[in-house]
């Protein structure tokens, strides 16, 4: 496995990559200071994997992860972090990162951690596996308490910019669609999000999606054919 580490601190870089070099099926073939000079090497030594600490600023390193990602989908890119962080850890899963390891590892599990990624799995420290469980569980639970009966307390308004936001659309583009104003779009959007008690847009559109409620074609041509505003 040929690995490129990213790190601003030389002793950790530097112990890191002597290790893992003498395993005999890891191979170091880079080592960077910063988020711009592991895109760089990323590109041009193409590993398959990355080991980055996103470090300071976190935006800067969490866009290098994306980056990474897009430019070479084979290579798997893991974070690196000094200390357990939830929103680091999901920020990261987001961006493509496949594992997320703590720096106070035992050398022994992040090398069971990367051998981990070979066999098609995450490498995430127990922990952090245990805050994605519990996640996902979470999540499960708003959606599944949300009935016909919460459907039902939406106006026929509601429930269509509810559909399209199953398509990802913006504010603009539902309406354009609708024929009504962008404010009206965001207050149909508080007010979906109030009545099915969920957080934000995505969890509307993947609950909305779960429930097979994605605009037909007949939809959008009574949308385009109508400019009546049904608020």
């Amino acid at each position: 496995m040929k690995i490129l580490i990213v790190d601003n601190h030389v002793l950790f870089r530097e112990g890191l990559a002597s290790l893992l070099d003498n395993q005999p099926d890891m191979q170091i073939i880079g080592e960077a200071k910063s988020a711009s000079e592991g895109i760089t090497q990323a590109f041009e030594l193409k590993p398959d994997l990355v080991l980055i600490d996103i470090g300071s600023p976190k935006d800067e390193g969490l866009a290098a992860v994306k980056t990474m990602r897009i430019q070479n989908p084979d290579t798997q890119v893991v974070i690196i972090a000094n200390h357990k962080s939830d929103e680091l850890l999901f920020a990261a899963l987001r961006a493509g990162a496949t594992g997320f390891l703590l720096k106070n590892s035992s050398f022994e599990n992040v090398i069971a951690s990367i051998r981990a990624l070979e066999r098609g799995e995450a490498a995430l420290s127990r922990s952090m596996t245990r805050r994605v469980v519990d996640e996902f569980a979470r999540l499960c639970g708003d959606l599944s308490s949300i009935d016909q009966v919460d459907l039902d307390k939406l106006t026929p308004r509601e429930l269509d910019v509810l559909k399209l936001l199953t398509t990802d659309a913006t504010n603009r583009e539902i309406a354009e669609n609708l024929f009504i104003t962008e404010n009206t779009v965001k207050i149909h959007v508080s007010n979906i999000l109030e009545k099915l008690k969920l957080r934000n847009r995505r969890e509307a559109a993947n609950y909305a999606r779960r429930q097979g409620l994605a605009p037909t074609p007949d939809d959008l041509r009574s949308y385009q054919s109508s400019n009546i505003n049904n608020d």
